[in-house]
């Protein structure tokens, strides 16, 4: 007969116990059902926001814009070649954003406001959310200045000044003499 002592049960059981972490590493997963144009459809992504950055296989990364019943709608910032139904699709629980400040004036980035341009990364201490409410008129600054677009009819009949939202939508101008 074996004499079992508990007090060396409990010994070996919190020494076992001691490496054990408390969080388990989930994520919450889901898979492609179908991709094409750059966007993905992806199931079982519940619990998913608007705009939070989601992994696929092969690194390539995706934001996800389309929020439906039964599945959600990711346009995909890398080459869709490489994503394919049965996929397996990761949330990142971060919300696409970029970096903001002095750092950024003049530099290429890619969608992902990671620099592409060579010139190393960009060193910002600020992110900021791509999708957010603009600041209201009062916290603008005031328009000073008049921008000139080069095209003689648009800048006779919309005067616009630099710093100020405006749209205009046209063809490509021909060259003018």
């Amino acid at each position: 007969m074996i004499d079992v002592k508990p007090e060396e049960i409990s010994a070996i059981l919190r020494k076992q116990l001691t490496g054990f972490e408390n969080e388990a590493d989930i994520y919450e997963v889901g898979t492609v059902l179908q991709i094409g144009d750059g966007v993905a459809r992806i199931y079982g992504l519940s619990k998913v926001m608007m705009s939070e950055l989601v992994e696929f296989p092969n690194g390539v990364i995706g934001m996800v814009l389309n929020l439906e019943e039964d599945n959600v709608g990711v346009m995909l910032f890398g080459d869709d070649s490489l994503v394919k139904e049965g996929d397996t699709v990761k949330r990142t629980k971060r919300i696409a954003s970029v970096p903001v400040g002095e750092s950024l004036l003049g530099r290429v980035v890619n969608p992902l406001g990671q620099a592409i341009d060579d010139r190393g990364d960009i060193k910002s201490d600020k992110v900021l959310p791509m999708e957010r409410k603009a600041p209201g008129v009062i916290d603008r600054q005031p328009v000073k200045e008049p921008l000139q677009t080069g095209i003689k009819s648009i800048d006779s009949l919309i005067p616009i000044g630099r710093g100020q939202r405006e749209l205009i939508i046209g063809d490509k101008p021909e060259k003018q003499q």
